[in-house]
């Protein structure tokens, strides 16, 4: 059976991931948690199950910001990069940024959240 890997990590490389299998629910959003989170007025996104992610970089498993009460955003702890945000339940969403090979068809965003706050 083959099952995909993609790879990806922060900006300095000190935080590496692969994320195996089917990704999940690939989309953009324009929240304020989102905005504020990347600094950008919309954010890429793409779900796997979190026991699919591996952290295999040397700073291992990225820091951790409780940004509300069912998940935390992470980053990297030594260049600040965003890099998702893993849920007290069984998901993580990975920014697409940070995936090596972003323009994989599998990872292009099929819907949009919070459209309101879209920039126009």
């Amino acid at each position: 059976m083959d099952i995909s890997e993609y790879r990806g990590g922060c900006l300095c490389g000190n935080i590496r991931f692969i994320a195996a299998g089917t990704p999940n629910n690939p989309h953009t959003c324009s929240c304020t948690m989102c905005q504020k989170h990347s600094g950008a007025l919309t954010l890429c996104w793409v779900e796997f199950p979190k026991d699919s992610v591996r952290w295999i970089g040397k700073g291992g498993f990225p820091s951790l910001y409780r940004s509300s009460d069912y998940s935390s955003r992470a980053f990297c702890n030594h260049c600040g990069s965003s890099l998702g945000a893993i849920d007290d339940g069984s998901t993580i969403g990975l920014i697409l940024g940070n995936f090596d090979n972003y323009e994989s068809e599998e990872l292009t965003p099929l819907s949009h959240s919070y459209p309101p706050s879209q920039p126009k």
